[in-house]
């Protein structure tokens, strides 16, 4: 699997079409989305997921009064792919380049251990994806979604104890079965396992809120410098196993901290907001804002990982509320020279 900074093919994201994923607020997404396309479809191409003809046609005419055109000859596609959702980055397909090229690898979705009813039309998408690709699939059996890994695209991947590791996900697989799986699948030789996720995240703990590769040996780290925080603990125990972890051949990692966003609220219920929840993109990375203070400095320190790109500020105030953000709703298809 490649680093998410290698060139992209396109970009696949879904268009917010579930109510109840951002419960009254769904209207209230839209103009990040629009945001996130914008910004993406300047340096790749970006496929849209819509429910049906009427669904695409609708969307078509919100992005042409935004100025975007949409088609075959423009940088945006809108597809008709029906999902159960928007977080594309957890029940899509996870593309690796094998001998032959382009792999869509399609993995068991059970909607973060069985919290919602979301499973069976999204478990579809993944081979639905690589039809649209023309390219092969290859299927393993264990429940995994693409939020909860992170790869430096030189056999290292990082993850989490508390979520591939819960019971809720594949409870009849050990820790040494599911490196095994993921070594098949991802083409790794190494895990890095980092211990809780963040207070209010449903999935258990995807380590894309926690910690991300900026390059083969460089990772930032989410860091709470309030000790009455909840998420100090935990945070501080996994930048200590990344100080301290020792790679294959016998050298440490770069670690880089980006500080956590103030404490956000929903309905009266924490939201997962972390400045993790970046994605690289071939010139831009969007970078979730919060409108809170920590958002300047989060983007800056960003900005000092990636020389070559403009990291792009997305409001995530709302997406948040759908507990998860731009990272979650937003997978790359490497390009593949041939």
């Amino acid at each position: 699997m490649p680093a998410e900074w290698v060139p992209h093919a396109t970009t696949w994201l879904t268009w917010p079409h579930c109510d109840d994923t951002w419960p009254g607020r769904r209207e209230e997404v839209i103009p990040a989305y629009i945001d996130m396309i914008r910004a993406l479809s300047r340096s790749e191409s970006v496929d849209v997921n819509t429910l049906d003809g009427d669904h695409r046609e609708a969307i078509r005419v919100i992005l042409a009064d935004e100025g975007i055109p949409t088609g075959v000859d423009a940088a945006v596609r809108l597809l008709v792919l029906p999902t159960d959702g928007e977080w594309i980055r957890d029940y899509g397909a996870l593309f690796v380049v094998g001998e032959e090229g382009l792999v869509a690898t399609d993995w068991e979705f059970n909607a973060w251990g069985r919290k919602y009813d979301r499973i069976e039309m999204n478990n579809r998408v993944p081979k639905r994806m690589a039809a649209e690709l023309h390219i092969p699939t290859l299927s393993f059996p264990m429940v995994l979604e693409g939020g909860a890994i992170d790869v430096n695209g030189q056999g290292a991947c990082l993850t989490t104890e508390s979520c591939l590791l819960n019971p809720n996900r594949n409870p009849d697989l050990t820790r040494d079965e599911i490196e095994a799986l993921l070594q098949r699948g991802l083409g790794i030789n190494e895990v890095i396992w980092l211990g809780e996720g963040i207070v209010g995240d449903d999935t258990d703990g995807h380590v894309d809120d926690l910690a991300r590769f900026v390059g083969p040996q460089t990772v930032v780290a989410a860091i709470e410098e309030d000790p009455s925080d909840a998420n100090y603990r935990p945070l501080c125990e996994n930048l200590n196993r990344l100080q301290t972890h020792r790679m294959l051949d016998g050298s440490t990692l770069k670690v880089i901290e980006l500080p956590m966003p103030s404490p956000l609220f929903y309905r009266g219920q924490r939201l997962p907001a972390s400045y993790l929840n970046f994605y690289i993109a071939n010139e831009v990375v969007l970078i979730p804002a919060f409108g809170v203070p920590e958002d300047k400095s989060a983007r800056e320190r960003l900005q000092s990982c990636f020389p070559h790109r403009e990291v792009v500020p997305i409001d995530a105030g709302a997406l948040v509320c759908g507990f998860g953000s731009c990272h979650c709703l937003t997978q790359q298809v490497p390009a593949v020279e041939g």
